[in-house]
C-alpha cells in the first residue's frame, strides 16, 4: 500500500505482518498504541478491513489442495450463482474479476480427487455456472 498517512502506515505493518500486536504496530508505524487502536476498530467497523488471514505454502499442506478457478456465469444467474459459492465450505475466498472469467475461486480440498470433484459436480452443479478453468497451486513463491 505504501502510503504516508497514519492510516495507511498501519495498514502497511498489517498487510505485512497480520499476527502484528499493537505495540509493533505502533512502533513501526510511528503512532501511539490507543491510535492503532482507534484506527484499526475504525477500519473494521467500515469495512476497509475485512478480516486476518494466514498465508499459506500449499506444498507444506500435505492434506489439502488449492487451486485458483476461473468461473464463467451466465448473466442472468450471477446473484444466485454467487450467494451459492459464498456458501461453500470448500471455497476459501472469492473474487470478482476483469479478466478472462467473471469470478475467481479459491477452492480447498482433502486431495486432487476431491479437487477435481468439488470443481467438476459441485461448482459446475450450480445453475448459471458455465464454465470452471481451473489452475492448481504446487509451490508458494512469496
Amino acid at each position: 500500500m505504501e502510503t504516508t498517512s497514519t492510516e495507511g502506515r498501519i495498514l502497511d505493518v498489517l498487510e505485512e505482518d497480520a499476527q502484528a500486536s499493537y505495540s509493533e504496530i505502533a512502533d513501526r508505524a510511528d503512532v501511539s498504541k490507543p491510535t492503532v487502536r482507534k484506527y484499526i476498530r475504525k477500519m473494521e467497523d467500515e469495512g476497509i478491513i475485512v478480516g486476518y488471514s494466514a498465508d499459506v505454502d500449499p506444498k507444506k499442506l500435505s492434506e489439502t489442495s488449492i487451486a485458483l478457478v476461473g468461473l464463467d456465469v451466465a448473466s442472468e444467474r450471477y446473484v444466485e450463482a454467487t450467494r451459492e459459492l459464498k456458501e461453500l465450505e470448500a471455497v476459501e475466498s472469492l473474487y470478482t474479476s476483469s479478466g478472462d472469467h467473471m469470478l475467481m475461486a479459491e477452492v480447498r480440498a482433502p486431495d486432487g480427487d476431491a479437487l477435481g470433484d468439488v470443481i467438476s459436480e459441485t461448482l459446475l452443479g450450480i445453475e448459471g455456472i458455465t464454465a470452471a478453468h481451473p489452475s492448481f497451486l504446487q509451490e508458494r513463491l512469496k
